[in-house]
């Protein structure tokens, strides 16, 4: 990961001290890098397959495109982290405070900005118009997932199909892009391209279907903010849209009252209602199920310690504890 740490460091370089400032602020704060570790190991596992295909471009895991593709969807990430929480007026990220409560929600969304017009003048340097294209529509669908998310707040009607339509266009879709892009960027077979998307989109589903279970059941040491945060921020998600559709008529009417306006004692007698009623065992049965679809993915694939690596990633999301 060192190399990629050079390539982010070196491409966040502006005459901006500001801007500059900011992203080293939020890239420096101890994220997972899942996104840009799923294009390495996607590159390493299709290398074989790419290096039978003379027309290819060589693309082994360190090599400079790979560590520019993993570094272009560590910028998109960062940049919707930057907006979200301006969004949310969140003020605690990773244990620490965010750039928002820092440098003020002017900069983090100007700065947020600059990492999404940097992360595409990075794809022009690529010179691939089909990685332009999975990028671009993936920035686009996350816009989307965002609006959406916006809209589904405060509104105790959303189902779970409103809810995984969220967080595939929010969180599964980037999955879906760094999985593909490189196989996209050597051309090879749909098949290929198809299976590590549907890895990618399962897995980033997963991964976020996890987020909102340890919101309720998770270490407030290890998730670095305050359990219970997105029922504060008014959104519906799985553990709680179950305990609506499952809890006795007083469970839900409380339930509904605390997301259209939350309150603290309300908020404390929901989250112990969610650890007791067996919610968060079907929304981890749901994760479960998108691990399998995401590992079905790599069926196309040949073994090789990459591939293993990515098995060992979609066990890492399930069973991860922040």
């Amino acid at each position: 990961m060192v190399a990629l740490d050079d390539v982010i460091h070196e491409r966040l370089q502006t005459s901006v001290p500001l801007v500059e400032q900011v992203s080293q602020y939020i890239i420096q704060g101890g994220g997972k890098r899942i996104r840009p570790v799923l294009v390495l190991l996607a590159a390493g596992a299709t290398h074989d397959i790419a290096a039978s295909l003379k027309h290819t471009p060589p693309l082994l895991p360190a090599s400079p495109a790979t560590l520019e593709l993993a570094a272009i969807v560590e910028f998109i990430h960062t940049a919707t982290l930057l907006h979200d929480d301006v969004v949310d007026e969140s003020s605690l990220r990773r244990n620490r405070a965010t750039a928002n409560a820092v440098f003020g929600n002017a900069a983090s969304v100007l700065v947020g900005d600059f990492l999404y017009s940097r992360a595409f003048q990075m794809m022009v340097g690529l010179d691939s118009l089909p990685v332009m294209g999975v990028l671009a529509e993936a920035t686009n669908v996350i816009a989307e997932g965002e609006v959406l998310q916006l809209m589904n707040c405060q509104d105790p009607d959303v189902d779970e199909a409103r809810y995984l339509q969220v967080i595939r266009f929010k969180t599964a879709k980037l999955f879906e892009a760094s999985a593909r892009l490189p196989a996209v960027y050597r051309g090879l077979h749909p098949e290929i391209i198809a299976g590590l998307g549907c890895y990618g989109r399962h897995l980033g589903t997963a991964f976020q279907l996890v987020d909102d279970i340890l919101d309720f059941a998770g270490s407030e040491g290890e998730m670095g903010k305050q359990l219970g945060d997105d029922l504060r921020e008014g959104k519906p998600t799985l553990p709680i849209i179950t305990l609506l559709s499952r809890g006795t008529p007083p469970t839900r009417e409380r339930v509904a009252k605390a997301i259209v306006q939350p309150d603290q004692a309300d908020i404390e007698a929901i989250l112990s209602e969610v650890r007791s009623s067996g919610v968060l065992d079907y929304a981890t049965e749901v994760a479960r199920a998108e691990v399998d679809l995401a590992v079905s993915g790599l069926d196309a694939l040949p073994s090789s310690p990459f591939k293993t690596s990515l098995l060992d990633l979609a066990s890492f999301v399930l069973e991860r504890h922040s």
